[in-house]
């Protein structure tokens, strides 16, 4: 049985682990070839020794001659880029008050500056290609802020504002750019929140119109669909995972 992403190449940043993991194992099951990218060196060549269709690259996103050479060794090895997840990304938790310049351009330089330097490199190369398609892995906090959140709110709002520019950049050339903004995933990143590190789970639960806290795989589903040419119409477009969160009671 064919897989919905036979023959295409993905690359996938922050994919040692959690969303970036699921993302990549769930594209390599669909036929793609998938290089994943990380400074986190062990859990990077763990996920990568689970499949023969998964390549681990040290890749710190915010350096700009790192993101030269990933995509130089992509396009040498495979020849293209048919599908790119900017995924990495970190979280601080900080009242306006205490945040430091030095924690505020640390969230700033990996979520947003990594995610323009991305689309800086992969996006050229689509275009050239004439086909492509770019994911920016966004958050529902760049749909509503929250307290203590300001650095992460800012830069998911801005992932979101750099898809809706790219979109209109790279269309003309056939290369689509959409967004996700996951709610509560089950991943390292959920528990840095403070409700889950003082053991109030169930109380963000009782936000979720849906009654749980999503796994990797189902934001990686949605990825999928992105990804593949079952997607071909959609661009520039805020695809929520939330289970009901930020509309519901």
């Amino acid at each position: 049985m064919a897989g919905r992403l036979d023959g295409k190449t993905a690359l996938i940043t922050g994919g040692a682990r959690g969303q970036g993991a699921a993302e990549a194992n769930l594209f390599a099951e669909e036929g793609a070839t998938v290089v994943i990218t990380d400074v986190l060196d062990s859990d990077g060549e763990a996920t990568a020794a689970g499949s023969d269709r998964i390549r681990y690259l040290h890749h710190d996103v915010t350096n700009e001659d790192e993101w030269i050479s990933v995509v130089q060794d992509v396009l040498e090895d495979h020849g293209k880029i048919d599908a790119f997840i900017n995924n990495a990304g970190i979280y601080r938790q900080s009242p306006i008050a205490s945040l430091s310049v030095e924690e505020y351009m640390e969230v700033i330089n990996i979520n947003q500056v990594g995610v323009f330097l991305g689309l800086k490199h992969v996006g050229p190369v689509m275009c050239e290609a004439g086909s492509g398609s770019i994911i920016n892995i966004s958050s529902i906090a760049g749909m509503r802020g929250g307290p203590g959140s300001l650095a992460y709110s800012a830069s998911k709002w801005a992932v979101r504002g750099m898809t809706k520019v790219a979109m209109g950049e790279f269309a003309p050339s056939g290369v689509r750019v959409n967004s996700i903004h996951p709610g509560l995933i089950e991943t390292p990143m959920l528990h840095q929140l403070p409700a889950i590190e003082q053991g109030l789970t169930d109380q963000l639960v009782r936000r979720i119109p849906y009654g749980r806290i999503a796994e990797a795989v189902e934001v990686a589903r949605l990825a999928l669909f992105l990804a593949s040419d079952d997607s071909e119409y959609m661009n520039g477009t805020e695809f929520i995972i939330d289970g009901g969160m930020i509309q519901g009671i």
